[in-house]
């Protein structure tokens, strides 16, 4: 579960309140039990960056696997414990913030070949609905867009748990990730093998490592 998971952590847990055990009408909807736990959850949150990654793995001449992120983005997320259908996100990331490790390939990255961060420099996901899958899995699907074009996405979503650090701040953690055929946003660019199979893949895996605060304003 990680360093926050709510097995550690009792701080911002509220014992429930009579009459809270009655499950609400989306639990009866959905036909899954939410954990009172959650309610407390309800409210905006803002991810912490250097506490989070936005990041994806993509395989790379069909023997290793290239990793990398994106550092620079802005977030608005709401988080509704007691009726989760009402939680949303929005991520604006700005694309030429990529990050591999390596200097010529991101500059590639950044390039015309992929994501053209002169005429695009922005990459969009808004969320469009989020159901309780039961115990802490959520499925948000959203739009997610890139070089202009938009197309849904089902974004698989744990919560950690949440904690109130020694800082003051309250902290919640997510881990969201989600498989996509990049060539449906156009990023069609690719060399061929000698020996046949492609030198980049074209399914491309998101990975959301988030550490929320809550926002208080």
């Amino acid at each position: 579960m990680g360093i926050f998971s709510r097995r550690q952590t009792a701080v911002i847990e509220p014992t429930p309140a009579a009459g809270t055990s009655t499950p609400t009408a989306e639990a009866w909807s959905t036909g899954v039990a939410l954990d009172p736990a959650l309610r407390a959850l309800t409210g905006r949150w803002t991810i912490d960056r250097p506490h989070s990654r936005i990041g994806f793995s993509v395989r790379h001449a069909m023997v290793t696997t290239v990793r990398g992120a994106f550092t620079d983005y802005d977030s608005t997320l709401y988080f509704d414990g007691a009726r989760p259908s009402e939680s949303r996100a929005e991520l604006v990331i700005r694309v030429a913030s990529v990050d591999t490790g390596v200097e010529q390939r991101d500059a590639h990255l950044i390039g015309a070949d992929f994501f053209d961060v002169r005429r695009y420099p922005e990459m969009v996901f808004r969320s469009t609905s989020t159901v309780h899958e039961g115990g802490e899995s959520f499925r948000m699907t959203g739009d997610l867009t890139i070089r202009d074009v938009t197309r849904p996405v089902d974004l698989q979503l744990d919560y950690l748990g949440s904690v109130l650090d020694p800082f003051g701040y309250e902290r919640a953690g997510f881990d969201g990730t989600t498989t996509i055929d990049r060539t449906e946003w156009g990023l069609v660019y690719n060399q061929r093998l000698k020996n046949g199979g492609a030198m980049v893949s074209e399914k491309v895996r998101l990975q959301f490592d988030i550490s929320a605060i809550r926002s208080t304003s």
